[in-house]
């Protein structure tokens, strides 16, 4: 491995190579639970196309495995290491190279962070819309890897949306151009949607073009507590029949509700099952609220809450967005699921975790983007606890059973990583399975680029 290292250093900035085994293992994984990463042999901080191009060549003369990683606040061991593999660190690949009001389009590397270009074409009265819990951490590299989603999908979509064209060096060391910059464009199959979700196991994404909207206004948010989760499931069902447009539409469990309420005492009544959160930036978004709450209440909504102004708004998605942090509190550890059921099926999933959570005596708590059916579960365990932390993960195969059962996906914006491979080949068949390792096989014959994840 000597001459692997000798040949990374001889092309690099000074300082791009760590092999400090200490500093290495500090980057063994992500932010997932059940998904244990490996030692690398080495961390290769690129700071340009060109380090990572000389990067993929070296390891592909030597047959080293590479693993690219963006922030690490994945939540499926996508960027998790292997043994004795290269990790590629693009973080440093943050450049906005372009902001182009005409076009409104954006061109950034990969290691920008979601807010950092949010706030950026902010200033030219834009906005990119995919917004994940962890945008003010996570990178567009990143997003781009997971195909990431956040609560204003419900309106505005998810990432693969937004990508327009990608610049991609290839396991062999090739730079790939795919896509455009232009507002249409069908020359060729569709690479661009190819890599995206990929989870950097068919190329390393050093660029990409993006598109962006007008800044939307301010919106206004409606709470609405319901008394149960099919209640809530269907006032969900009666906004989207009616052919409201939200542009969020969130949802948490009374488990959740319970736990927002301990930790920072809300005052949200202990009896709520169910609570929904719906916002509009229409024109009118106080007519908006008034018909989507005449809605929850003929859905048995037991109290309905409009905000009148943004600030009030901002008060009324406060529990949603501590749902994450008062459920850290619940125990030592938890598993964040991510599976997506049809908008009909929303209230049946949330009661059969509850199920689960009865069956396995753990704590579940789930927040969901109810508007695209895209629920959480959340499992709190004991990690110190091994009999806890077997069922916990034996709930988490229970909520991925169920998810199917119902007519969904095992990821809605998370991806498949390690901790969901097998349950890919359940969702995906054999057929399937066989055509995605043919592709896989096209982009990387040697197998180098993030093995063992995703197939």
């Amino acid at each position: 491995m000597g001459d692997v290292i000798g040949e990374l250093v001889a092309g690099l900035p000074a300082g791009a190579v760590v092999t400090d085994a200490a500093v290495a293992a500090s980057y063994a994984q992500d932010m997932a639970g059940f998904s244990a990463g490996g030692q690398p042999l080495a961390v290769v901080t690129a700071r340009s196309t060109e380090d990572v191009q000389h990067v993929m060549r070296t390891a592909t003369a030597h047959r080293v495995p590479v693993v690219p990683q963006g922030a690490r606040t994945g939540l499926s061991g996508g960027a998790n290491a292997v043994d004795g593999c290269l990790v590629l660190s693009l973080v440093k690949m943050d450049r906005i190279l372009e902001i182009d009001p005409v076009e409104r389009v954006a061109v950034v590397e990969p290691g920008v962070v979601n807010a950092v270009l949010s706030r950026a074409v902010g200033k030219h009265g834009l906005s990119y819309p995919p917004d994940p819990s962890s945008w003010e951490q996570c990178t567009i590299g990143g997003n781009i890897a997971t195909g990431a989603g956040g609560l204003c999908c419900v309106k505005y979509g998810v990432t693969a949306e937004y990508v327009l064209g990608l610049d991609v060096v290839l396991a062999d060391g090739r730079l790939l151009r795919t896509g455009r910059r232009t507002a249409k464009g069908v020359a060729g199959y569709d690479l661009t949607r190819l890599f995206v979700g990929s989870e950097g196991t068919l190329g390393v994404v050093v660029g990409a073009v993006l598109a962006l909207r007008p800044a939307p206004p301010p919106h206004l948010v409606l709470a609405a507590e319901f008394p149960s989760a099919a209640a809530a499931g269907e006032a969900v069902c009666a906004i989207m029949a009616a052919g409201h447009v939200p542009s969020l539409l969130e949802l948490m469990d009374g488990t959740t509700v319970r736990a927002v309420n301990a930790m920072a005492r809300m005052g949200l009544p202990e009896t709520t099952e169910a609570l929904l959160l719906a916002a509009f930036d229409t024109p009118d978004p106080a007519a908006d609220l008034a018909a989507v709450g005449a809605l929850c209440t003929a859905a048995g909504a037991t109290e309905v809450v409009p905000a009148s102004d943004p600030a009030e708004s901002e008060l009324l998605l406060q529990a949603r967005r501590l749902s994450l942090t008062a459920l850290e509190k619940v125990s030592t550890a938890m598993l964040i699921d991510d599976v997506c059921v049809p908008r009909g099926r929303l209230g049946e999933m949330l009661d059969g975790v509850a199920a689960i959570a009865g069956t396995y005596g753990l704590t579940i708590g789930v927040c969901a983007h109810a508007g695209d059916g895209n629920t959480h579960p959340v499992v709190c365990f004991d990690r110190h606890d091994a009999d806890e932390t077997r069922r916990a993960r034996e709930s988490f195969d229970a909520i991925m059973a169920l998810g199917l059962s119902l007519g969904g996906t095992i990821t809605g914006e998370h991806g498949v990583g390690l901790l969901k491979r097998d349950w890919l080949a359940r969702e995906a068949g054999p057929t399937g399975m066989e055509l995605q390792r043919g592709i896989k096989a096209v982009f990387d014959p040697l197998g180098l680029l993030n093995p063992g994840k995703v197939l």
